[in-house]
C-alpha cells in the first residue's frame, strides 16, 4: 500500500541521516588527526544529494496521499510534523558538513548523533507520544484500525442516510394522498353547494306560484258571494 511505503520510506531516510552524521564525524576526525577527509566528504557530499532528493519524494508521497483523502487528517499532520524533522536534520548536516567541523558546537554534534558512542538517534526521541517506540507493523495496523473504524462509521451513516430517504419518500406519498383526498373535498363541496343554490332557486318559484293561486283563489271566492248575493230571493 501507499501509506506503508512512505513509512518505510521515512524510516530509511531517518537511518541514512544518522550515517550522514557520523560519517561528518569521521570526517572532522580525520581533520583533526591529519588524515585524508577527502573520500569521506565525497561519501558525504552524494549521500546528502539523496537525503534531499528522498526528502522530494516524501513531501510528493505525502501531498498525494493527503490530497487524495488516502489518509486520515490526523494521520496527514503526523507524517507531516515527520517530514518538517527531517528537513530541520537535512539543513544541520548542510551546516555540519559546509562548516568543515569547526562551525558547529559539539552540542549540537551530540544531538544529531545521539550520545556518539551509543549510536542511538536522539531524533527518535522527538517522535510523538502515541507513536515513540512503536514498529512499522504496529504503525501499519493503527493505521488500518482507523481505517476499519472510518469505513465502520461511513456504513452507519449511509444507513442513516437510507432510512432518511426511505422517511422522505413516504412523507412524500402521503402528502400526494392527503392532497387528493382535499382536491375530492373541494369538489364535493362545490357539487353540493350548486345543488343547494339550484334547490333555494326551485323552492323560490314554487312560493311564487303558490302565492298567485292562492289570490287567484280569493277573487273566485268572492265573485262567488257576489253572484250569490245578486240572485238571492229578497
Amino acid at each position: 500500500m501507499a501509506s506503508d511505503s512512505w513509512l518505510a520510506q521515512h524510516e530509511a531516510t531517518c537511518r541514512m541521516t544518522q550515517d550522514i552524521a557520523e560519517n561528518i564525524q569521521e570526517r572532522n576526525r580525520q581533520q583533526r588527526t591529519g588524515g585524508n577527509p577527502a573520500k569521506v566528504s565525497v561519501t558525504i557530499r552524494l549521500s546528502l544529494q539523496n537525503l534531499n532528493r528522498d526528502i522530494g519524494r516524501l513531501r510528493d508521497g505525502l501531498l498525494r496521499a493527503s490530497s487524495s483523502n488516502f489518509i486520515t487528517q490526523r494521520e496527514a499532520e503526523r507524517r507531516q510534523s515527520l517530514l518538517d524533522e527531517l528537513e530541520t536534520k537535512d539543513r544541520q548536516l548542510q551546516t555540519m558538513f559546509s562548516g568543515n567541523g569547526g562551525g558547529t558546537t559539539d552540542s549540537a554534534r551530540m544531538g544529531l548523533l545521539g550520545g556518539g558512542a551509543t549510536g542511538a538517534s536522539s531524533w527518535l526521541e522527538e517522535e510523538p507520544e502515541d507513536t515513540r517506540g512503536r514498529s512499522f507493523a504496529d504503525l501499519r495496523q493503527q493505521q488500518k484500525s482507523i481505517i476499519q473504524e472510518q469505513d465502520a462509521g461511513l456504513e452507519v451513516l449511509s444507513s442513516i442516510i437510507a432510512r432518511q430517504k426511505q422517511m422522505g419518500h413516504a412523507i412524500g406519498n402521503e402528502l400526494e394522498t392527503q392532497n387528493e383526498i382535499i382536491d375530492d373535498l373541494t369538489n364535493l363541496v362545490e357539487d353540493t353547494d350548486g345543488r343547494i343554490r339550484r334547490t333555494t332557486k326551485s323552492v323560490s318559484v314554487v312560493q311564487t306560484k303558490s302565492a298567485n293561486c292562492g289570490m287567484l283563489v280569493v277573487i273566485v271566492l268572492l265573485l262567488i258571494a257576489i253572484i250569490v248575493v245578486a240572485v238571492w230571493p229578497k
